[in-house]
């Protein structure tokens, strides 16, 4: 079973849990946690729904000594909850409180960044760790909080009333940017459940090939696609060969890694034909961030990085040309809300396969990206290159 075992010594006694008696005396936080909160607007056991409601003393300790870490590993223990936890954490993201914590946070946010800066955390060798931990849990979580394409990246809301909608919208306008034609090829690099590549290949005619380093993944997409003329292969981005007419890449980028950015971009450039177009959808950030939240890189997307906006721009090869950059980040809020939504819904099935400590963690996960992108601390980049050699003027779309 999913998300079983103690991570804890300290775990509440038997006074201390959710169900303590509203009469019963809440434990009072340490003055400095108070005040960093305050300044979110934020009060532990308040009765505003996006309070911190705290069940046993020992959740302040872990916040102050492993912060975001000890905050996040907390909720899964039941030690803590919020009624509007996306917007507590939102308020809380909002004011960087994990870099204001204190004096012992700040250098476990430092070690982090130090891993990253000295160690290449996305190396072949581990390129396929994220799949293993994230993308292999398990496909009925995936089909139980997905809509019907599997697309498990931001969906596109302008003119779209449901998560459905949403994401055939994201689907065709993607395909669209890419000005796909019949008998060309599609190389999707990073193809989850073949959602983009069967919407392609059933609406544009184009032969497709994915690749993806999640064999549950692979093994989905392969049954969905059955009979059209796609084909998914598992396998690293840097073992790319051969020629393409269009590339694209969808919730992919954020796995790669700055030391491999500059390998990844001439990979595409490599392999995209001189007439080709290139389409690469991310999560970004307007800063360098190189240290990745703790309990995000523990728990969920094990060596992930979300690439700055210079970053990415200073890691493009000679030969590749920007043509469009469309941000639409607040849409993954909405996203991320209706993913929940499903995920609870489903919650009554799921629940005989994984336990509620896998339920919480899932809940945190969920409403801690929401709050990401409701603070516009987390970003939505479609980013649209050619070649050099490309002749036809690109024509923005939206």
């Amino acid at each position: 079973m999913v998300g079983t075992g103690n991570l804890f010594s300290d775990r509440p006694s038997h006074g201390w849990s959710r169900s303590t008696d509203q009469g019963a005396r809440r434990p009072s936080p340490p003055a400095l946690l108070r005040e960093l909160a305050a300044e979110a607007g934020i009060r532990f056991n308040g009765s505003q729904p996006w309070d911190i409601q705290v069940f046993h003393p020992c959740v302040y300790r872990r916040i102050l000594a492993r912060g975001s870490l000890g905050f996040g590993e907390s909720f899964m223990e039941g030690l803590w909850d919020s009624h509007r936890l996306d917007e507590t954490l939102s308020r809380l993201l909002n004011m960087k409180i994990e870099v204001k914590v204190n004096r012992r946070t700040r250098l476990r946010w430092i070690s982090a960044l130090l891993k990253n800066l000295l160690l290449n955390r996305q190396s072949p060798e581990r390129a396929f760790e994220v799949g293993r931990q994230h993308y292999d849990i398990g496909n009925d979580v995936y089909c139980a909080m997905l809509d019907s394409s599997m697309s498990y990246s931001c969906g596109y809301w302008e003119s779209a009333s449901n998560l459905e909608q949403a994401q055939r919208d994201k689907l065709d306008l993607i395909c669209r940017k890419l000005s796909l034609q019949p008998g060309q090829r599609l190389l999707d690099i990073g193809s989850g459940w073949g959602g983009l590549a069967r919407h392609a290949a059933e609406n544009y005619g184009v032969e497709v090939e994915g690749i993806t380093i999640s064999r549950e993944q692979l093994k989905l997409a392969e049954e969905r696609c059955r009979g059209l003329p796609v084909r998914f292969r598992l396998m690293d981005y840097r073992d790319l060969e051969g020629r393409y007419d269009r590339i694209v890449s969808v919730g992919m980028f954020e796995h790669v890694g700055p030391k491999n950015y500059a390998v990844y971009f001439d990979t595409v450039n490599r392999v995209l034909d001189d007439q080709g177009i290139f389409l690469l959808h991310t999560i970004g950030e307007s800063i360098d961030s190189a240290a990745t939240d703790p309990w995000i890189d523990k728990y969920i997307f094990p060596n992930g990085v979300i690439p700055s906006l210079k970053q990415l721009v200073e890691a493009l090869p000679d030969g590749l040309i920007l043509e469009d950059w469309h941000n639409f980040g607040q849409d993954y809020d909405k996203t991320l809300m209706s993913w929940w939504q499903n995920f609870e819904n489903a919650w009554p099935a799921l629940s005989e396969h994984y336990d509620e400590r896998f339920y919480r963690m899932w809940k945190y996960y969920l409403h801690s990206c929401a709050g990401y992108f409701r603070s516009r601390r987390g970003l939505l980049w479609q980013v649209v290159f050619t070649r050099a050699e490309h002749r036809d003027t690109y024509r923005s779309l939206r």
